[in-house]
């Protein structure tokens, strides 16, 4: 039996087994006292597109677009994507080639991933790489595969998958950037209507939080959602993904993670590639 209560709450997050393990408690009425949800599935390119159009109440979204979308939307302190080992890769036909002057294969322009891309090519490719392409991420791999592009940036479970395109990893956004800075990984963002209101921001936090948690305490509870949302995935591959990319920051952005998301945000303003956020911008309301 359902205990949401109120009107659906219009909310786009990704098929991926993280977002699907994470969201199941909720969007299947079992977080107690909790909004229904009214769920969009979207790639990460496209909720953050819905974001700068101010579509929906809550999305998941790149931590890389918030500059863009910090006036109309708070970002939640949990729900979201941070961690260690689990940056974006640059794949390869060849190891070791020399992306000075190459085409790129990325996910979006306006992905974390991308921005991590930037910032890793800023300090080790002085001449910087000659073109940059978007492409769906589950075409990326074939492309590279295939010649198509030199390289490719690639996320999610592909990190588990790429040698079985008989590519090579040349290098890893997230270890540079833990090495660089010594702080997890910013990927993705839970984002809330700020027109929603302070006490309603901090139900949704806290609904978000239980969802977790739920998942965690019941992990086979949300295996036919996230089987249902990533049928071409191996299971064993759909765990590696959700173990990987489900932690602590997941439940609680907490010190680090927060830090995590000023530092990437502050840097890549320095380095022009988003605009600077307003101070406080980032804060959550507290009860």
């Amino acid at each position: 039996m359902s205990t949401t209560t109120g009107e659906p709450l219009r909310i786009a997050y990704s098929p991926c087994p993280n977002d699907t393990f994470v969201f199941d408690a909720w969007a299947h009425g079992r977080v107690p006292g909790a909004p229904a949800l009214d769920v969009t599935f979207a790639d990460i390119d496209l909720t953050n597109g819905m974001a700068e159009r101010g579509e929906l109440d809550v999305l998941k979204v790149s931590y890389a677009v918030l500059p863009w979308v910090l006036e109309e939307y708070a970002l939640l302190p949990c729900g979201g994507a941070l961690g260690r080992g689990c940056g974006p890769l640059v794949l390869t036909r060849e190891p070791g080639l020399d992306l000075t002057g190459r085409t790129v294969a990325v996910p979006s322009e306006r992905s974390t991933a991308y921005l991590l891309f930037r910032l890793w090519a800023a300090d080790v490719l002085p001449e910087g790489v000659g073109k940059v392409v978007v492409l769906p991420f589950h075409e990326i791999m074939p492309a590279v595969r295939d010649g198509r592009v030199d390289a490719g940036l690639v996320i999610h479970e592909a990190r588990f998958t790429y040698q079985d395109y008989g590519l090579h990893c040349l290098a890893d956004m997230g270890e540079h950037w833990e090495s660089t800075t010594g702080l997890p990984i910013p990927l993705g963002a839970i984002i809330a209507r700020r027109s929603l209101g302070a006490e309603r921001l901090r139900a949704l936090a806290e609904s978000a939080r239980t969802s977790v948690r739920m998942a965690w305490d019941d992990p086979e509870a949300s295996r036919p959602y996230v089987r249902a949302h990533a049928q071409e995935l191996d299971p064993a591959v759909a765990d590696q993904h959700i173990g990987l990319y489900v932690n602590e920051f997941t439940a609680d952005l907490g010190d680090s993670g927060y830090a995590a998301v000023r530092g990437l945000l502050t840097r890549a303003a320095a380095e022009g590639l988003v605009p600077a956020i307003a101070p406080g911008s980032l804060d959550f309301p507290r009860g």
